[in-house]
């Protein structure tokens, strides 16, 4: 279902969760009813992430940042499992990555993939590509941090070779694929990159992509909107929060009361974006299907 949340120039917009994939929550039913849920609360996607492991030190990001990650990190279903799983089980809703670590995968075995999940959900795939960050999560995968930039590209590039026309070969500096026949080839598949800096969003916008943004506060997510522009594709917010049952005093945009998440819909929805989705963290992921629903149908 689309939403107007505020008046002047139409623009359309949905609204999504993400799916209990991590921490305690994370369970094959609960992944259904909530998927199920939102379906029939009319709304326009569900998601899910991925992470390859929680380090039992802290997470290194670059050369000198650490991140402690929460415990929730420890379990977490792979996504594109999760979304074919979920496809079986629904109809019409949408299924959304934010974001992919795409240079943890082999371009052939991840294009085809991303194509079957297309092929199976009937083109409802919505995959947030993201280049990674975490060292620990390069190192077990094989693969050198340096590779983000122009190593991303490439994927992306190697990843389209194989689906268009047949017979498929393609030559790069990472990746290598022998004149070849490789199916099946998407119908639907929507791409979007994860990103925030000015030089990945532009990057997104030349390479075709839509673009998911993690949201921390509203300038963050102006300058986003601004730098994307009209863009390639669809402009997602994706919100670490919830729908409260109470007014927040201090709160990220987009969370808070069901009042003071429409008036920020309003702002997201006046900055070009395309969709807001919510990952509740230990909220009930059913409670917030609810809440985001009455949002829906104001």
């Amino acid at each position: 279902m689309l939403v107007n949340l505020a008046s002047g120039e139409e623009h359309e917009m949905d609204l999504g969760i993400s799916l209990p994939t991590f921490g305690r929550q994370a369970d094959p039913e609960a992944i259904v009813r909530v998927a199920q849920a939102a379906e029939r609360a009319g709304l326009g996607a569900v998601w899910a992430g991925e992470r390859l492991l929680r380090p039992a030190e802290a997470a290194l990001a670059g050369t000198d940042q650490t991140m402690e990650l929460p415990d929730t990190n420890a379990l977490a279903y792979d996504p594109l499992e999760t979304l074919a799983y979920v496809a079986a089980k629904t109809s019409t809703i949408r299924l959304g990555t934010s974001v992919l670590g795409t240079l943890f995968h082999n371009p052939v075995v991840l294009a085809k993939r991303l194509a079957t999940l297309d092929r199976l959900s009937g083109g409802r795939a919505m995959i947030g590509l993201g280049q990674g960050w975490m060292q620990q999560e390069f190192d077990a995968a094989g693969v050198s941090a340096k590779r983000r930039g122009a190593g991303f590209e490439e994927h992306l590039a190697a990843m389209r070779a194989c689906w268009g026309p047949d017979p498929v070969r393609f030559e790069g500096r990472f990746y290598s694929i022998p004149e070849s026949q490789i199916g099946p080839k998407p119908t639907g598949l929507t791409l979007l990159a994860g990103a925030g800096a000015p030089a990945a969003i532009e990057r997104a916008a030349r390479l075709g992509l839509g673009l998911t943004v993690v949201v921390f506060a509203w300038d963050g997510l102006r300058q986003a909107a601004e730098a994307y522009g009209k863009g390639q594709g669809p402009l997602v917010a994706h919100v670490n929060g919830s729908i409260t049952e109470r007014p927040l005093d201090e709160r990220m945009p987009l969370t808070g009361s069901a009042e003071q998440v429409a008036e920020d819909l309003a702002k997201a929805r006046a900055l070009g974006v395309d969709h807001v989705f919510w990952n509740p963290f230990d909220g009930d992921p059913d409670e917030m299907v609810e809440r985001i629903r009455e949002l829906n149908t104001h």
